[in-house]
């Protein structure tokens, strides 16, 4: 049954948060409290310190309270780039750890999982995690369950992958705590056309192609699937064939005919992709990337790498801790 009174979330802004799945969380709240005639749910902006937070966009948002004075809420969440950290690294995460202990839910949207990960919060939970940054977060969390799906409820554990998923989630809390005629009319008033079941997978594009892979045939999915489970070691391109009983010049045609690239320059792309996630997104080094994606050593990574992006992989992550700085700087 719901708690009687408005239903309280926070929202906990590290700076280069995705400022959609901050507006996808509050608009349909909103919507829904003047469908109602009343205040059903209240939110706060929530941050380490009392100055504003800039998001991705470059819009700056003040922030009702601390993370130090935030309380009485009944759901806080994570809003933040994979490569966030706590401002005040020892009392930040003891915070949160001992919010959970009075039992609040706890959750994130997006990059949001990284620090909530960091803190300690994800032993034992599954969580979603958004496909650009699964590399990168099995790397670093490898004893947490990632999940393709775009939303996971585990236990108080709520996480969403990204923007469109908010969106779903909250619908769900909406009917949860108004019925299905309120939701349904939330989701009427933003023409969102309809609401994903939570267990539903993300849709992930298909590399260099304008579609996404739930709309190529059996044999060329399950190929994609089998690329995606032998990152870290390779399969040979006819094994693969085999696999999805296919002799190995029928496969070659359909592949290319439904992805536009070979199988092989396909599988290179995905592993690249791969590295190229933990190259952003984590302090791996390029060794350790390199093997993580089937290469023996950096240098061949490094070169193909170069031919697919146009930037080594040193001069990438360069150029992304450089703007981080500049970021940083300008808060």
């Amino acid at each position: 049954m719901p708690s009687p009174g408005p239903f309280r979330l926070g929202f906990l802004m590290f700076p280069g948060f995705p400022m959609a799945c901050l507006t996808s969380a509050i608009e349909p709240l909103r919507a829904a409290n003047e469908i109602m005639g009343r205040t059903e749910f209240v939110w706060r902006l929530v941050s380490e310190t009392r100055l504003p937070v800039r998001s991705s966009a470059e819009v700056r948002f003040e922030p009702d309270v601390t993370l130090a004075e935030a309380e009485g809420l009944d759901q806080l969440y994570l809003l933040a780039p994979p490569t966030a950290e706590f401002a005040d690294p020892r009392h930040s995460p003891a915070r949160l750890r001992w919010l959970d202990r009075t039992g609040l839910t706890l959750g994130a949207f997006s990059g949001g999982i990284f620090p909530l990960a960091r803190a300690g919060l994800m032993e034992g939970r599954g969580c979603s995690v958004h496909w650009c940054y699964e590399a990168a977060f099995k790397a670093e969390f490898p004893d947490v369950k990632a999940s393709e799906a775009v939303i996971l409820r585990d236990k108080r554990r709520v996480t969403a992958s990204g923007a469109g998923a908010v969106f779903d989630l909250m619908l769900r809390l909406i009917e949860e705590r108004l019925g299905r005629q309120c939701m349904t009319e939330v989701a009427c008033w933003f023409q969102h056309p309809f609401v994903r079941d939570e267990d539903a997978s993300q849709k992930v594009p298909v590399a260099r192609t304008a579609g996404t892979a739930d709309r190529l045939t059996p044999p060329i999915r399950e190929a994609i699937r089998l690329f995606e489970t032998h990152v870290e070691d390779p399969l040979r391109i006819p094994d693969v064939a085999a696999a999805v009983d296919m002799s190995g010049r029928h496969f070659e045609r359909l592949f290319k005919r439904e992805t536009g690239q070979s199988p092989l320059r396909y599988y290179r792309h995905l592993r690249l992709s791969k590295a190229r996630q933990r190259v952003l997104y984590s302090n791996d080094s390029f060794r350790e990337i390199a093997v993580s994606v089937g290469y023996p050593t950096p240098a061949p990574m490094a070169r193909h790498y170069q031919e697919l992006f146009g930037v080594s992989p040193k001069d990438e992550r360069r150029l992304a801790s450089g703007l981080s700085h500049l970021s940083s700087a300008a808060e």
